[in-house]
């Protein structure tokens, strides 16, 4: 991973495990091994209303599975939520995986007005609408829907290998360098979600955005 960041002009990486972050000393002593790349330790979290990333959370709480714990959790310590790939397989029909927001195959939203109205919206700070596993119609969906609801916008590779790694990419306006800063520049809202950075080419998600 930390080759294919340098090679691709990635300048940071975030590890969001699933269900847990690294044990921390490993992490620093990994972290501490390549100091020219802002790496920063996460997770995961599969919730009873789809999968939300956690970032400044140092480790797995019991009952945080039920996202309305996940938030007061998270408020205690200062932690920042993102509901991740929400729409996933909302446009497959069965016998595909079913959406994690909209399980019930027979009432799924069709239109951005009908999403929105997901209680899961209340509970999370942003919205991950570049998703590098999701296919271009989940994605813009995410936007439209974040857009509507006046949510940050964040972008991730969702990367299991070095493959997709800076397909879809969270910029931010100002250097970072430890994960104090990324976590409160996730605060302060001085971020965007980009795409095309893997192949030279990063620009704004999506593109007619600006």
């Amino acid at each position: 991973l930390v080759d294919e960041a340098h090679r691709i002009g990635l300048q940071g990486a975030c590890f969001t495990e699933h269900s847990g972050p690294w044990d921390h000393s490993e992490f620093r002593r990994f972290s501490g091994e390549h100091h020219d790349l802002l790496l920063v330790p996460a997770m995961e979290v599969e919730t009873d209303m789809g999968h939300i990333t956690v970032f400044g959370l140092d480790a797995y709480v019991p009952g945080i599975r039920n996202p309305k714990e996940l938030r007061r959790v998270a408020d205690e310590v200062g932690a920042y939520l993102v509901l991740a790939h929400p729409f996933r397989n909302l446009f497959h029909k069965p016998p595909y995986n079913n959406n994690l927001l909209f399980r019930d195959a027979n009432h799924q939203p069709k239109t951005v007005n009908e999403a929105v109205g997901h209680p899961v919206f209340e509970l999370i700070d942003a919205i991950e609408v570049a998703n590098g596993a999701n296919i271009d119609e989940e994605n813009i969906f995410a936007w439209e829907v974040a857009k509507s609801l006046k949510k940050p916008m964040v972008g991730g590779s969702d990367a299991h290998s070095i493959n997709g790694l800076g397909k879809c990419v969270t910029t931010f306006l100002e250097p970072i360098t430890s994960p104090e800063e990324f976590l409160a520049a996730l605060h302060g809202g001085e971020f965007y979600p980009a795409t095309g950075l893997h192949i030279g080419n990063i620009q704004p998600f999506p593109s007619h955005a600006g």
